[in-house]
This record gives C-alpha cells, sequence and structure tokens, in this order.
C-alpha cells in the first residue's frame, strides 16, 4: 500500500443528495436517508463522499443557489443531522467533501437583498454596472448566461443598473475583487473544517474573476466555458486559491480541494494544482471523449504528462450530475463526438438496444479509470448501470437550462432522477412505503437496475464495481506507473508492474496474454479472448 497522502488516489462517490434516499417521505433524498445508505456505501469500498449543495435554497438551480453557508437546507435536516453523518461517515472510514459555490450566491441571500435595497457596501460585493444605450436600456456588454440568453437583468432600482449572472437570473455573480467577499468564504471554510469535514469540491473554480473593465467576449466564446473568455480562467483566481490553501494547511490533517475548472486545455488545468493551490481537479477529457481507443490513449497521455508536470496524478471522471449519464452517452457515441455531444442534451429515446452496447462500454470504461494512476469519481448510479432518463414530462422537469432555452434543452434533470433501492415500481425503495412519487419522476422498467437486484448477483454492475473497487486498493494503489503496450488500433492496453489493463473498443475479439484474469467487464466470456467493447484487469506476472 502506498504511503502518499489518502487523496492522490482516492475513489470518491458523488452524492447528489436530494436523489440519493429519502428518509422521512417527502419524494426528497435527506440526511436521514443518506445516514441509514452508510453501510451500502462502505460495501462499495469507496474512500471519501461528495454532497452536492446542501445548504439553505430556493432551489432554482438544485441548491446551486446558495442562500446561507453555514446551515443546511431544511427539506434535508439540520445542523445536528450534518454533524451526526459526518461523525457516523467518519466511524465507517468514509471522508467528507462538500460542495461550495464561490462564483455566486442566490438572490435570497442576505448580501443580495440589501443590495437590492440600497446598502451600498453590499452592493459592492457585486457586479453592478449601468447599462448601454442612451437610456441605458441595453446590458452592459454581450457575455451570455452558460444557461441561455443574456448574462445580465436590469433592476427595478431607480438608478436602474444591471447585475451580473453567468447563470440564472437568481445566481448574481460575486465580486471577487471585494475583500469582504474573500475574508466570508475563508470563514466560510473554517466554519466545515472545524465541524470536521475534510475538504471541498469547488463549483466552477475557473469562473470566480473577471477581466478588468468587463469586455465584450469574442464572438466563437459567447456561448463556450472552453473558449477565451472574460469571464472565464481569469490569473487572479489564482491566489484566492492560495488564500484557500493556507486556510486548509491550517489542519491536522490538511483539508482537501478539488476544482471544478473548464479550461481550454491541459496547461491551464496544471495551474489549478500548483504546490500552493489546489490539490485536485477534475479532469474532463476523458469524460468528453468518444469510445474508442486511440482518442482516449490521447487524452490519458495528455492529461498524465501535463498534470504530472506538476506532480499532481489526475482525477477521472465519466459521469456526473452536470452531464448526461455515460450509459446513455456510449450508447449515442459516434467518432466525431465531442463536449457538445457531451453537454448539449438532445431530444431522443435511445432504444434498448443502444442501452444494452452503452452499458456495454460504460462497464468498460469503469475498469480502465479504476485501473489508471490517480484518483477516481463515481456518480451515484453509475455503479448501477443507469441511464440517462429522457422522456421526463415537459411540466416534470425542473432544470433553469430547460426554461432559458425555451424547451430546446432538456437539461440537466435526466441524470439527476432518484436511486432505486428496491421494489418492481416507482419509487423503487427511495422513499419509504406508501410515498407514490419523487422529487423528479422515475421510470418504469427500473427494477432491474435497483440494488437489491443487483446485490449479490454475480456478474451486475454493481458488483463489478465492488470487486473492482477491492481489488484497486488491493492491487493497483501504490502499483508502478502507467507503461503503454503495443496494441492493435481499436485497444488500449497497459502495464502496472504485474498488472495489465485491456480495452476493446472495436467490434473484433482480440487475444489475451498470458495470465491470471483478475477481472472482466463481461464476465460471460473466459476464452483467452476480449470481445468487442469490454476490457479486462490480467495479472501477467513480473517481468524477466
Amino acid at each position: 500500500m502506498s504511503n502518499q497522502p489518502w487523496w492522490r488516489s482516492a475513489v470518491v462517490y458523488q452524492c447528489y443528495l436530494r436523489s440519493f434516499a429519502d428518509g422521512n417521505g417527502d419524494g426528497i433524498g435527506d440526511l436521514a436517508g443518506l445516514r441509514a445508505r452508510i453501510p451500502y456505501l462502505a460495501s462499495l469500498g469507496i474512500d471519501a463522499l461528495w454532497i452536492n449543495p446542501w445548504y439553505p435554497s430556493p432551489q432554482h438551480d438544485a441548491g446551486y443557489d446558495v442562500a446561507d453557508f453555514r446551515a443546511i437546507e431544511p427539506a434535508y435536516g439540520d445542523l445536528a443531522d450534518a454533524d451526526a453523518l459526518i461523525e457516523e461517515l467518519h466511524g465507517a472510514g468514509i471522508r467528507l467533501l462538500l460542495d461550495i459555490v464561490p462564483n455566486h450566491l442566490s438572490w435570497e441571500h442576505t448580501w443580495f437583498k440589501q443590495a437590492l435595497a440600497g446598502d451600498e457596501a453590499a452592493r459592492a460585493r457585486f457586479i453592478f454596472r449601468p447599462g448601454r444605450g442612451e437610456h441605458g436600456d441595453l446590458p452592459p456588454n454581450n457575455w451570455q448566461s452558460a444557461f441561455g440568453g443574456s448574462a445580465w437583468t436590469r433592476t427595478s432600482e431607480p438608478d436602474g443598473e444591471w447585475y451580473l449572472h453567468m447563470f440564472a437570473p437568481q445566481q448574481p455573480d460575486l465580486c471577487w475583487e471585494n475583500p469582504e467577499v474573500i475574508a466570508e468564504f475563508e470563514s466560510v471554510l473554517r466554519f466545515w473544517f472545524d465541524r470536521g469535514v475534510d475538504g471541498f469540491r469547488i463549483d466552477v473554480a475557473h469562473g470566480l474573476v473577471k477581466a478588468p473593465g468587463l469586455p465584450d467576449a469574442p464572438p466563437g466564446a459567447l456561448d463556450s466555458t472552453l473558449e477565451p473568455h472574460p469571464a472565464w480562467d481569469q490569473e487572479g483566481v489564482h491566489d484566492i486559491f492560495r488564500g484557500w490553501r493556507r486556510v486548509a494547511d491550517e489542519y491536522d490533517p490538511p483539508r482537501i480541494f478539488v476544482a471544478e475548472a473548464w479550461v481550454p486545455d491541459n496547461e491551464r488545468l496544471a495551474r489549478f494544482v500548483r504546490p500552493d493551490e489546489l490539490h485536485t481537479a477534475f479532469q474532463f477529457d476523458l469524460l468528453t471523449a468518444p469510445f474508442r481507443a486511440p482518442v482516449m490513449r490521447t487524452v490519458i497521455d495528455d492529461a498524465r504528462q501535463v498534470l504530472g508536470q506538476a506532480d499532481n496524478p489526475s482525477t477521472w471522471v465519466l459521469s456526473n450530475h452536470d452531464v448526461v449519464r455515460h450509459v446513455t452517452r456510449y450508447a449515442r457515441s459516434q467518432p466525431e463526438q465531442s463536449l457538445g455531444g457531451v453537454l448539449d442534451r438532445e431530444r431522443w429515446l435511445t432504444d434498448e438496444a443502444d442501452l444494452e452496447l452503452g452499458l456495454r462500454r460504460a462497464r468498460a470504461a469503469a475498469l480502465v479509470t479504476m485501473a489508471l494512476p490517480g484518483k477516481v469519481y463515481i456518480y451515484q448510479g453509475d455503479e448501477l448501470g443507469l441511464p440517462e432518463v429522457e422522456d421526463i414530462a415537459d411540466h416534470r422537469r425542473l432544470d433553469p437550462i430547460f426554461e432559458r432555452s425555451g424547451g430546446a434543452d432538456p437539461g440537466r434533470d435526466g441524470c439527476r432522477v432518484p436511486l432505486p433501492w428496491h421494489g418492481d415500481q416507482p419509487t423503487y425503495g427511495f422513499s419509504p412505503d406508501g410515498v407514490h412519487d419523487t422529487w423528479l419522476p422515475q421510470p418504469q422498467g427500473w427494477a432491474p437496475l435497483t440494488v437489491s437486484a443487483q446485490d449479490g448477483v454475480e456478474g451486475s454492475t454493481l458488483e463489478l464495481y465492488r470487486r473492482a473497487l477491492r481489488l484497486r486498493r488491493e492491487r493497483f494503489v501504490g502499483a508502478p506507473d502507467l507503461v503503454w503496450i503495443d496494441a492493435p488500433d481499436d485497444v488500449l492496453a497497459f502495464r502496472r508492474g504485474s498488472l495489465e489493463c485491456w480495452l476493446n473498443t472495436g467490434a473484433e475479439p482480440v487475444e489475451l496474454p498470458p495470465g491470471t484474469v483478475l477481472l472482466r467487464s463481461d464476465p460471460t466470456t473466459d476464452d483467452g479472448l476480449l470481445p468487442g467493447n469490454t476490457a479486462a484487469w490480467i495479472d501477467v506476472g513480473e517481468p524477466a
């Protein structure tokens, strides 16, 4: 086993609390439901749990519009429940990461209410500007919201100024040039660190600082977080995170951070994980890549080369609460698939045969990420093989993207549907008996995907994950670095000491090397061949 800090090789499970487990019967996931499922999390073999925002919020953006960073959303519980969760997770050997949202607040936050009431000190904490045009009735610049439409909303105050919101209008952006903002968030970090929280995932880490003067964005950058834009990836964010690192290092053991930073390339990403800044940053390139061995190898090489120079193992992720689940992505995957196919959700129904292929590929890709050097994040439901829920009725959709796009983009609700635990009908044990609906509707036909249907069943996706995570901890953590193996074009193969990982993204079987097969993504084959769209781990013995 490695003696490196735990976060350098961690497996972190992402808990979308609202959709994990409902303990009180209101159809909404909560802390009581989560606490009751800690044994399930422990059985997976994870190192840490990341919880999406659990703070009080009017829920205009699923909790990413925070009204109070020092309390718990009443629908989820209270601070006493949070304290009990932290203690119980630690007792089970699981660390806890929270989500922090520093780019913006809810318009229900006290600060913004004070700003609209004319408090100049409060107003200076946000980005207000006069409009353009003779009467100030045009937005201050051409920036577009990530959710669609202008990034500016005009107030009804006498001066008629506009405020910036790079997401929904209910999420006014903060001004990180204001020392009160800096001090407030460092205080929030300490509040939760003092309660035993082990770290934070930082939402929109690339977006806190805007270019001086708020210039117009180049036309090609209006709708993208990956093109150079005055609102994204400005140098000033790094000073902020150096301050946060100093706060984290005050604690014993030091607390840690993972950045959500959508930046153009790995060179820019590496700047977030320099020794005096953040500990880790999500590597999204594998998430956006098609299921094709040459592309995946290029992505892995680039990430490892650049982040390796920063002495920071990559943080691999295949799905999260913002993108189409990878079972469905891989079912649709085309050679030309790009970021647009991941973030721009389309209105169609993936048929059953395609989803079978998508699941086959998703199981294989999971084995690849777990064999790579670095950290792995698992989005809840990945371990069950859940697909995207594509047929949610329009009147049940809640994501602001759906409204802001006029219904053209169905939004992210399809990857946020509550988990199925047991039974053959909704709510599949997500809520207590007698509850018949959940905050987002579950589909019919999920009975084979429930935890109880897969628990202990050889070959199920749940048991594949459990076995893979156990073998990863026993064999891959602390193993030598990756060395590529020559293989056919459709095959990705690498060696770490005596262990090899093989992935076949083609249609024809390929021959595996001699050795002991430790795990296959398709357990129905044992003839020395690796079928298409599958992966395997092999112990080939130490090199001569």
